[in-house]
Parts: C-alpha cells; structure tokens; sequence
C-alpha cells in the first residue's frame, strides 16, 4: 500500500536510544484521508512527531472496515520494507520483481524495497461486481487491514529489491490467548519472515488476564483492533497506539472478551531517518532524487522501463481499462528538512 496523501509532510525521525522506560503512553491515531479511486480513511498512529518509531517500526496505518474496492496504482517504495497484514478482504499485490500473488487474512506480504521498487494492489472482487455501479458499495466485501512500514538499516537499504508471502505463520496457543507470530520471535516462536533489524510483530486475540514474554532490550508498543486491554491500570481501546517503553520482561494485560491486538517492539533505530511520501532515506537530497526518478520513468518505453530503477509491473498498461496508470509523485515542499527532537513523552 502506498501512502496516497495528496501534500505529504516530510517526517525527520531521529534515531532511537536505549534507556526509556517502563511506561504507558497512549499516542493518539490521526485520520489520514486518502486520496484517488480508493477514497478511504485510515488511523495512522506512526510516525508521530514525538515518536518517530518503534524499533525499525516506521508507519502503521489501520484501514477499515470498509466496503472499498481497494485500487492502487503503481507506486515507488525505496529503504523500507511494507508488511502488509490483511483483517478482511483478499489483495491482489504486483510488482516490478515479477510478484503476483493473492494476499487473505492470516497471511503475510513482506515487500523490501532497498534501492527501489514499485508495486500496485487491488481488491479481490466477485465475479461479476462492478463498483462503480450505483450502489455497488453495499455489495462490495469488507477491506479491513494494517499497513507497516520497518526502515531500513544503512548497511541493507541499497539491495536489490524482494519480496516474499508466507501463508504458514507459527502460532502460540495458550490459556486465554492465541498468538500469531508475522515477525521477529515470540514466546519460543520465530516467523520465518526475512528482517533486517531485531524486530518482533505479532498479532495476539485474548480474553481475561494474560501475561506475554518480551525482549527487555526492545521497545514495544500495543495497537488495539477489537475490545480493550488494561495495562499497567490504563485502559486502552481501539485508536491510539500504546507504547510501552523498554525494560519489560513480560507484559500483564486484562483483556474484555474478544480482544484483539497487535504487540510491535523492536531494538531502538539508531539511525535518523527522513521519510516523505513513500520513500525512507536520509537526506532531502537523496529523497529527491529518488522523486525525480520515478517522474522520469514515465516517460520510458515498457523496456527501458523494467530496467529502470523502481522497474516495471505487468498489466498496468494503457489497454488495461480501470487497472491502467501509475501514481504520479506529488511536488516535494520548498523548504529543506530540518530534524526534529525526540521526545517520548505524549502531549
């Protein structure tokens, strides 16, 4: 998934340091209205101007539920990798390495971008739907979901581009929890996801009290989806991301029933890092330039294209009706980045 703001802010994030914690601060989301043919809001609880990241954990944006045809055009990703996690509703992701895969819920995409990759997504419809239709919206499935972005350590953010899809992702069962590990290891459990930096995700559904193992060296942080959790005497709901410091070696939780959450930690990023639209670099230098060649591709024949450096993605052309285009850069602002302090404590 891209992020489609239409004037996108430049985010300096400085790097992390050890030492904060433990605590709970609940960081509120923002309502990010989207632009384009997907025309849909999401939470965005990262980056936040205080707390850039959480571990390698540089974006987070929680869409739906909604009953969006989801359609994305093809768009550049470069020093991140996007781990894409679907609650509801199937996605086709393309790409310019030559992906083309179906991603449902309880299975992984993750896509590293390194140098520079491009990639499209569109919902899975049912045979037959037209949404553009008058009131095809009420027929069109849920689309519900997270989109994450990890940055990129210095020493990888220049690889070739990959991408890989687990379908099989071990599993924690426990009294009152299930735990789904997407990355990292958890509980004696390792995904075998292809990270870049000591990082753990899971997705955890509970009822009651519960007690979870973690990383003392890691910063962690709690985004609820469904129900409420009370930790440390504070209730947090759905909506705001819940980081919880560093210095923990288990975390206690009351959870109502039916709770639903994603636990997120990593080892602090020390490196500072810019990210504006869908690129994660480190200088404004280096960000435009990486805008100027995605503009610059389109004006590439398909050949030349696939040898560019955010590549080529079949079926996208102009004969490909609704499917056909790419995004367009928005304008970089006028003025040269200046970093940000940063400051864990919420306002």
């Amino acid at each position: 998934m891209t992020n489609l703001e239409t004037a996108p802010s430049q985010e300096v994030c400085p790097a992390g340091h050890p030492g904060q914690g433990p605590f709970v601060q609940l960081w509120p989301a923002r309502e990010v209205p989207l632009g384009g043919v997907r025309a849909m809001n999401v939470s965005r609880t990262l980056p936040q101007r205080g707390m850039p990241t959480v571990g390698a954990w540089c974006f987070l944006d929680s869409f739906g539920p909604d009953r969006i045809a989801m359609s994305v055009l093809p768009h550049p990703h470069m020093g991140l990798q996007t781990v894409t996690w679907p609650l509801q509703g199937e996605v086709r992701h393309r790409d310019s390495v030559g992906s083309d895969v179906v991603v449902r819920p309880g299975q992984l995409n993750i896509m590293t971008a390194g140098r520079g990759i491009s990639h499209s997504e569109f919902g899975i419809l049912p045979p037959g739907l037209h949404p553009g239709e008058p009131d095809g919206g009420a027929l069109l499935p849920l689309s519900r979901g997270l989109q994450l972005w990890v940055a990129l350590p210095d020493a990888v953010r220049h690889r070739a581009p990959s991408f890989e899809q687990i379908v099989d992702l071990p599993v924690v069962a426990a009294d009152g929890l299930r735990a789904t590990v997407l990355v990292g290891e958890f509980a004696g459990q390792r995904s075998p996801a292809i990270m870049y930096s000591p990082i753990v995700g899971v997705e955890i559904s509970a009822s009651g009290p519960i007690e979870l193992p973690l990383n003392p060296d890691f910063e962690h942080a709690v985004l609820v989806l469904d129900g409420s959790a009370v930790i440390d005497g504070q209730e947090v709901d759905p909506g705001p991301l819940a980081f919880l410091g560093m210095g923990r070696e288990a975390l206690h939780l009351d959870t109502a029933p039916g709770t639903r959450f994603m636990l997120l930690g990593g080892e602090p990023f020390e490196e500072d890092i810019l990210m504006w639209w869908n690129f994660v670099g480190r200088t404004h230098e280096e960000v435009e330039q990486a805008r100027e060649d995605w503009e610059a591709q389109a004006l590439l024949s398909d050949e030349d294209a696939r040898a560019s450096r955010f590549g080529w993605i079949h079926g996208h052309g102009p004969d490909a009706g609704a499917e056909a285009g790419r995004i367009p850069a928005p304008p970089m602002p006028g003025v040269q980045l200046k970093p940000r302090s940063r400051n864990r404590a919420a306002d």
